[in-house]
């Protein structure tokens, strides 16, 4: 578990509205797991191999998602939707608790400035919940 608990222990305003912004813009990179291309995959119903190949791409030494070109939005942002919500990987599924937005007050309301749904009239997030997602996160970085 993070270290980082602190200065959010009253919990952080965030809801998700939707609007797409953490999908698009960019460029920038969804870095996905062994595990995370097959469940993809599976969602899609087509082989490992052929998600692969079609929606994946090698960079710095770790796998991450494809963009659509000038645009870099993410290749299954399809309008302000995600194509593949329910088999999202972990760094989607955990925004915008990721270490780098939980550093500081700062850092966090720097996040805010691309994400309307943080701090905004948003439900408070307990730091419980938080932390939770935090670890998937940071599990996650280790892993790939």
């Amino acid at each position: 578990m993070s270290k980082r608990l602190g200065w959010y222990k009253e919990g952080l305003c965030f809801e998700c509205t939707g609007c797409g912004r953490c999908c698009s813009g960019g460029p920038g990179y969804v870095w996905v797991s062994d595990a995370e291309i097959e469940a993809i995959a599976r969602h899609l119903k087509i082989t490992d191999e052929e998600c692969r190949r079609r929606y994946t791409r090698f960079c710095k030494g770790r796998i991450s998602l494809k963009e659509n070109l000038p645009s870099y939005d993410c290749v299954f942002l399809k309008g302000k939707l995600c194509s593949i919500y329910e088999a999202r990987p972990t760094q989607c599924r955990t925004f915008p608790f990721w270490p780098q937005n939980l550093e500081s007050r700062e850092t966090w309301a720097e996040a805010a400035l691309s994400c309307e749904g943080i701090n905004k009239e948003a439900r408070l997030v307990p730091i419980s919940e938080i932390a939770i997602q935090l670890a998937k996160q940071e599990e996650a970085d280790e892993g790939q």
